[in-house]
């Protein structure tokens, strides 16, 4: 498909507005929604970035694909933007296989294309990766260090840092009987996804996931391009 310059310009011009902000409502996009050659042109500047754009919920939104893509947010930004002064690369890995194990309670394990619930709590978000972790740990270490050879997830470490985050010197204790910082530890990744539009409070301590999130896992999450073989893993025991 051929194209004249002056498309390619505004085209061009559009996509650098998304980019810039990473989201925009579907009428700011009303050229990419409604004209087809531009719809065109702009996947044509995302691909090129590795990344896609989805439309979610009256939102349009530029979403990476790939972690070389620019608009990937790094370890630094995270850290500096969202955890504690002292947080690690670990803290990092554990809020990204906490989220999996949040999401993957919506798919059943990521067995349906579907969510099957609607909303879950945070005590019921804190129980299933408890179940995860003892079902991981139960490998043993001979059996993590093999699947960390083939993956680039130093599991023990994570499973180590999960566990710790339940130590007995904690001073404060939920009438659940689980330590204050895991609690801790799961607002603060729920206050990341929060600000990636992965995850809505609805209150009563209640979550429900979002339109945006419902788009990237129907796309991606059921590839085995992308996560498929690291939900595998962690849902082997199910």
């Amino acid at each position: 498909m051929e194209y004249k310059n002056q498309e390619v310009v505004e085209a061009y011009k559009l996509y650098s507005k998304l980019a810039r902000v990473g989201v925009l409502s579907v009428g700011e996009m009303r050229q990419y929604t409604r004209d087809e050659r531009m719809e065109e042109l702009i996947n044509q500047f995302a691909t090129q970035d590795q990344a896609t754009i989805i439309i979610a919920g009256g939102q349009v939104y530029l979403v990476p694909i790939a972690s070389s893509s620019p608009f990937q947010m790094s370890n630094e930004t995270i850290k500096k933007l969202y955890l504690p002064n002292n947080a690690t690369n670990l803290d990092i890995y554990l809020m990204y296989v906490s989220t999996i194990i949040l999401l993957g309670e919506f798919y059943n394990s990521y067995q349906t294309k579907e969510p099957t619930r609607a909303f879950i709590t945070m005590e019921e978000w804190l129980e299933a990766i408890q179940t995860r972790m003892e079902s991981l740990l139960e490998l043993g270490e001979e059996q993590l260090k093999k699947v960390e050879e083939e993956q680039e997830y130093n599991w023990q470490k994570i499973i180590e840092k999960w566990m710790a985050l339940d130590d007995v010197k904690e001073k404060a204790k939920k009438q659940t009987g689980v330590s204050a910082s895991r609690v801790s530890f799961l607002n603060m990744t729920k206050g990341f996804l929060e600000k990636q539009d992965i995850l809505k409070d609805i209150g009563n301590n209640e979550l429900e996931i979002t339109e945006k999130t419902k788009v990237i896992i129907g796309r991606y999450y059921m590839d085995y391009e992308y996560n498929r073989g690291l939900l595998d893993f962690i849902y082997q025991y199910s």
